[in-house]
């Protein structure tokens, strides 16, 4: 990608993300008709095409890997801005609402995301480097965290239930974001070559942005990010009705606003990938499921304790098998620092598993 050193209000850079938002707000408070669901859908992809341009732009101009942690928190950011907006408009009704958006992301990222980026980028380069010493790390503050607010809350005695106490919730919620927290301090200061990748990117020579380009990818970027929450948002009526029609889980509503959600993540990992730059996609996917659980939990958590909603956390035992079985999976996969098409296949067959026994529980 040859970033331009500044940027044109005529591009269809700039203008693809003030048409989204400008069909955000026309669609917005209404489930959209079948004509307007189309102009949807081209909004969201067309969105999620220039959030990625601009990621990268960004990622161009302060390195790895401080660009790739401006997608993963902006995308987090909102998607937990919605998360505590649906809590306060639902009630009680949405007490599982942040398991169930947490587990599928981490269930997406560990097994959907990763293993694209494995599948492609072993499929065209072969075999696929990457530093142990950077994805080990981020993996086991993966597993920490979701044992701990996913699965733990199902085994506690203080509350019948998959819940937990006050005490418990204000716990979870401080080492959540206290071990987030250290994890950032690691990735870019104290150790931050352990997140470079391992090979010079020819991309590395290409003219890096201006400060005002910068600035205005940022701004472009956030607004791509609210569009495609806002828009995916406003076709989860759609995906219910189809839903409903198809006979499955209302759970597979919330995977799907959440395979929406991480489109651009997903678009910006599978670029570097096929440019054999694994590390910055295991940076993307891996950093995007930790700020997921490092910024969701404390936000529901304060919201649940604020207003007195009930809040569900624990898994049933079927995705606790799930997630066990895939952070084990992933674990394994980055133990040697190199991956072929057979990790990528692994990977993608658990997410198929994932997917199927939402559909069929």
């Amino acid at each position: 990608m040859n970033a331009p050193a500044t940027l044109s209000w005529r591009s269809p850079y700039a203008l693809v993300p003030l048409l989204a938002c400008a069909v955000l707000a026309a669609v917005w408070g209404a489930p959209p008709g079948a004509a307007a669901s189309l102009g949807v859908v081209l909004a969201l992809f067309a969105s999620v095409l220039v959030a990625v341009h601009h990621a990268e732009v960004i990622a161009l101009r302060l390195g790895e890997p401080l660009g790739t942690l401006v997608l993963a928190l902006a995308v987090t950011v909102i998607e937990v801005s919605l998360i505590v907006a649906l809590m306060l408009s639902g009630g009680e009704s949405t007490a599982a609402l942040a398991r169930d958006t947490v587990f599928a992301t981490v269930m997406i990222i560990v097994n959907g995301v990763i293993g694209l980026c494995l599948l492609l980028g072993a499929w065209r380069h072969h075999v696929i480097d990457f530093r142990v010493e950077g994805t080990a790390p981020g993996l086991s503050v993966l597993a920490t965290l979701a044992t701990l607010t996913l699965i733990l809350p199902s085994f506690t005695s203080s509350t019948p239930g998959p819940t937990l106490s006050t005490s418990q919730l204000v716990f979870a919620g401080i080492v959540s974001l206290a071990l987030y927290a250290v994890f950032l301090f690691v990735q870019t200061v104290r150790h931050r070559d352990y997140f470079l990748p391992l090979d010079e990117d020819p991309e590395a020579h290409a003219e890096r942005p201006g400060n005002g380009a910068t600035l205005a990818s940022f701004a472009l970027l956030l607004a791509c990010l609210v569009a495609v929450v806002g828009l995916a948002k406003v076709l989860a009526p759609r995906i219910e009705q189809a839903v409903d029609a198809a006979g499955v889980p209302q759970a597979a509503v919330g995977v799907a606003v959440a395979l929406l959600v991480l489109l651009p993540e997903t678009g910006a990992a599978a670029r570097a990938a096929l440019r054999n730059r694994m590390q910055t996609s295991f940076n993307l996917a891996l950093g995007s499921a930790l700020a997921t659980i490092g910024l969701s939990i404390p936000a529901v958590v304060a919201t649940s304790l604020v207003l007195r909603l009930p809040l569900t956390l624990g898994l049933e035992s079927k995705d606790i098998v799930l997630l066990a079985l895939s952070l084990l999976i992933a674990s394994i996969t980055v133990s040697r620092g190199h991956a072929t098409v057979l990790q990528g296949a692994v990977h993608l067959v658990l997410f198929l598993v994932f997917l199927f026994m939402t559909a069929v529980p």
